[in-house]
Parts: C-alpha cells; structure tokens; sequence
C-alpha cells in the first residue's frame, strides 16, 4: 500500500504515509478533520497561530476521551462476556457430571 493520505489542516496540507495496518485510512483522517472542526468551533476569534495550537490540543484532548471511554467499555464488556462464558462451562460441567 504505497497510498499517500493528505490533510489539509487551517488551509496547510500534510501528507501521510499509512501503515500498512491501518485500515481506511482516509475515514481515520476525517474523523480528525471532524474532531477539529468541532474544536475551532469553541473559539470565538480568528484562529492564530496559538489558537492553532490550541485547537490541535484540544482536538487531540477530546480524542483521547473518547478513546479511553471506548476502551473502559470495551474492557466492561469483555468482563460481562467472560462472566457469561464461565458461568455457561458451569453449567455445562454440571451437566455432564450428572449425566
């Protein structure tokens, strides 16, 4: 996969080489877009050079919250699914034991 993603970001393009591993690169590059656009939106002014920063930051903030929230119900979820599988091996142990 030699595909070259491009982001235009605050009217500057960056070029991304993906990894051969990531998949649809091009939805990851507009969920960011996303992330940033509903970033700008919380500044009143005209974006700066600092505000630039700050947006980036703040994009990259909001990012990480939704990642870490996805990975605790990830993480609930696997739990709910290992209780439910251990407590189906019991039964079915039961099962065959007074079989």
């Amino acid at each position: 996969m030699d595909e070259i993603i491009v982001i235009d970001l605050f009217g500057e393009e960056f070029r991304f080489k993906p990894d051969n591993q990531v998949n649809n690169p091009e939805q990851i590059a507009l969920f960011l877009k996303k992330y940033i656009a509903e970033a700008e939106e919380l500044f009143q002014h005209k974006i700066s050079g600092k505000n630039k920063i700050a947006v980036l930051l703040l994009a990259a903030m909001n990012i990480s919250k939704d990642f870490h929230e996805l990975k605790m119900q990830y993480s609930e979820l696997e739990q709910v699914v290992k209780d439910k599988l251990l407590s189906m091996d019991k039964k079915l142990d039961t099962e065959t034991n007074l079989g």
